[in-house]
């Protein structure tokens, strides 16, 4: 409080003085706002982004050339990356160096859980680094065979009231839509879908969905999923936005996808023709580290936005990944520069064999602690808890109303000044 009362004296003193007094207090504050970012300055040049390792990622990229037998014109091609997906410890050690526990561990993985790294994600790992961020989410690790966790934590097989649809909103529901992905994220939360054959959802079942939407006016909002909605050819993606488009009470349509960060070679200019003619469209996708902001990505962002589409991104709070707060709002400003807009900042569910890269929520409320006023409104995403057993999103923050009455509320800003406020209209 005492900080308040003397930013109040001082202003007081500037109105005094005059106009020199009050640009002599606006320097003052402004030299106390600076060393308030002071650490993150100093963090910025050691937090690695897609552009700032445009070289590492190009020598990646000659290398896995070479190993796969892969040319310039396949690395543009994004179902040449399908059929060159990185599956086993053979193909993945032509790439990255791997000792032999480390070799043993990735099949003993593999041998409970499903694994595939497209070749353009891989070029974003660092060879020699073990806690690489983009390694931490593609590399299987003996970390997952730790125990615990559920299949299904948000009981999305129990509130699934047609084929394909997960509903636990009043006015919106989800179509997933598919179990392919261009690679299989090791903090992936419906791993138990990915089985061990990719398919789409069949014909039938899109249909009896639809009909679910068409029969109850209250859905007014519907996502594609999956698994990755853009990995529906273009031809179906474009029958199925049709479909709800014809939809009198929808009103618009959402797609869930991780291209942009794993095989932005999908977003072609075809896929962004079909996608133009279905607005109001959104899409949210999935960085979680400033390293996968790559020029790439940027590409297929800016084909979308366009192409008309609102882009939004949902990460997920992820342990040895993210969870630092220069981290976090280096990765949030990268992203509004390829104008995506940081949506939800999600703690990690409490899936099986995902136990490694859960946080603590404290962890979680300190980073946006450090977010609020310290960067742009725009890069602070809302952080979310899943209910258990389908039950909805939880919002968190840490707390800035610390009181109220039916005269005031006691406030408290982000730098941790206390302030009293009228609740309702001062009279004087």
């Amino acid at each position: 409080m005492s900080n308040q009362v003397e930013l109040v004296r001082r202003a007081g003193e500037g109105r005094a003085a005059g106009a020199d007094g009050k640009r002599e207090a606006a320097l003052r504050r402004a030299a106390e706002l600076k060393e308030r970012i002071a650490d993150y300055l100093a963090a910025v040049p050691h937090i690695p982004t897609g552009f700032t390792y445009q070289e590492e990622i190009a020598e990646n990229k000659r290398r896995i050339l070479s190993a796969l037998g892969g040319t310039e014109e396949d690395w543009a091609d994004w179902h040449w990356h399908l059929r060159h997906r990185i599956t086993n410890v053979e193909t993945l050690r032509a790439i990255l160096p791997l000792g032999e526990a480390e070799a043993e561990g990735i099949k003993m993985v593999g041998r409970r859980f499903r694994w595939a790294i497209s070749p353009y994600y891989a070029s974003l790992i660092t060879p020699g680094d073990p806690a690489c961020p983009v390694r931490r989410q593609a590399v299987p690790s003996p970390e997952e065979l730790c125990g615990g966790g559920e299949d299904d934590p948000m009981a999305e097989e129990w509130t699934s009231p047609a084929p394909g649809v997960t509903r636990r909103y009043p006015d919106r529901l989800i179509i997933n839509v598919t179990n392919r992905c261009a690679m299989y994220c090791r903090h992936c939360q419906r791993r138990r879908n990915i089985g061990e054959i990719d398919h789409n959802r069949c014909r039938s079942d899109l249909v009896q969905a639809l009909a679910y939407i068409r029969a109850n006016e209250e859905i007014r909002d519907v996502l594609l999923t999956g698994g990755d909605a853009l990995l529906l050819s273009d031809r179906q993606l474009d029958w199925l936005l049709s479909e709800l488009d014809a939809i009198p009470h929808v009103e618009i349509k959402r797609l869930g996808t991780r291209v942009p960060v794993t095989l932005p070679q999908r977003v072609t200019p075809e896929l962004c023709a079909v996608l133009a003619k279905h607005p109001p469209l959104y899409l949210n996708t999935q960085f979680n580290h400033p390293k996968e902001v790559t020029p790439a990505a940027k590409e297929a962002c800016d084909r979308l936005a366009a192409a008309g589409v609102v882009l939004g991104n949902q990460a997920v709070l992820l342990k040895g990944v993210n969870d630092h707060p220069h981290v976090m709002k280096k990765l949030n400003q990268e992203l509004l520069k390829i104008r995506v807009r940081p949506y939800y900042l999600f703690h990690a569910k409490q899936v099986t064999g995902t136990g490694h890269f859960v946080t603590r929520i404290e962890d979680g409320l300190a980073i946006m602690e450090a977010l609020r006023g310290f960067t742009s409104g725009l890069a602070i995403p809302t952080y979310i808890i899943n209910a258990p057993k389908g039950f909805g999103k939880i919002p968190l923050l840490p707390d800035y109303l610390l009181d109220y009455d039916e005269r005031e509320v006691t406030l408290r800003t982000w730098e941790g000044r206390l302030l009293r406020y009228p609740n309702g209209w001062a009279s004087g």
